[in-house]
């Protein structure tokens, strides 16, 4: 067997067949980067995604650039890849960052909570209850618009100031955004604590408390070491939809301890491993990923995107 071979294809008992990526790293993976990114390069890192075969790209923040200096090109940017023919959602803090979105035609918004007080003062300074009361007619309207609806919850594990979560409080957020008309939601390890026990027993939790399986995603940060083992755990429990990062690109801005997202291509090389479909080219992603590296000038951290560009050299 020849190194283009690999990973050798040995399915799983009772995994899905078919797994979506909702590829982050043009927005969450971008956002942190202290030196401003020119936004051509942030539409032809969209394009190079787009033809390596990921079908979900989240493609910006229509947030204030005082918040978020590194995406206040949303604007720009938008128009510069809505001809691709990919889903392109984007963040939205309140209902003035959704109007400029669905000015420029975005039909695929996401809303961003806390399952902490704490990270939601530091976040969005309010309340939970506080910051859940703005994005009830925020999805509203969005809905109203024709809009699909992510619901993103942050500190689903553990917190850095609060410690653990406990897990009906995360369930309390999320069934909170589903009933508010939220189409789907994803569970977010912010600081990359969460083990494979605890995964399943939120989602076991959430499936208690009337929210699908179908309808949750998982957004896991590799802190520990840990996020494809919780990825896989996810995995057992039917979820099909899993949040990574090209190249591993990413952190939290506002929580220092977390690091990266979970890379793109350590999640595509193990579900390929697995005999589980994705759609994703991953010598055009890992290609993709190292002339991403270059524009930012740091080799990229993730282990499949080092040793694949490595056999190549």
């Amino acid at each position: 067997m020849s190194a283009e071979q690999l990973p050798m294809v040995v399915p799983a008992q009772d995994l899905p067949e078919r797994v979506r990526i909702h590829e982050v790293g043009a927005r969450d993976g971008l956002q942190n980067e202290k030196t401003a990114v020119p936004t051509a390069v942030k539409a032809e890192f969209i394009r190079r995604l787009a033809d390596a075969g990921l079908t979900t790209i989240e493609a910006t923040s229509f947030v204030h650039p005082k918040w978020v200096p590194q995406l206040a090109d949303a604007e720009q940017l938008f128009p510069m890849v809505g001809d691709l023919d990919v889903a392109l959602p984007v963040l939205v803090p309140n209902q003035r960052g959704l109007e400029r979105a669905l000015a420029l035609g975005a039909r695929r918004i996401a809303v961003f909570a806390s399952a902490t007080e704490s990270f939601a003062k530091a976040n969005l300074n309010r309340t939970v209850d506080e910051s859940l009361a703005v994005f009830d007619p925020v999805v509203r309207q969005a809905k109203e618009a024709g809009a699909h609806v992510r619901g993103y919850v942050s500190m689903c594990f553990g917190d850095p100031w609060e410690g653990a979560v406990p897990l009906h409080q995360v369930a309390r957020v999320c069934t909170a955004l589903r009933d508010m008309g939220c189409d789907e939601l994803s569970l977010g390890d912010t600081i990359g604590v969460a083990t494979p026990g605890h995964v399943l027993e939120l989602l076991s939790l959430l499936n208690e408390e009337g929210v699908p399986t179908n309808t949750i995603g998982v957004h896991f940060h590799d802190t520990y070491g840990q996020a494809l083992a919780n990825t896989y755990a996810a995995l057992e429990h039917g979820v099909t939809t899993i949040d990574a990062s090209a190249g591993g690109l990413g952190g939290c801005p506002y929580a220092k301890s977390a690091t990266g997202n979970l890379a793109t291509e350590d999640l595509v090389w193990m579900l390929h491993g697995l005999g589980i479909e994705t759609g994703v080219d991953l010598g055009r992603l890992t290609a993709t990923s190292v002339w991403m590296a270059e524009q930012l000038g740091r080799p990229s951290p993730s282990r499949t995107v080092r040793a694949l560009s490595h056999k190549d050299q």
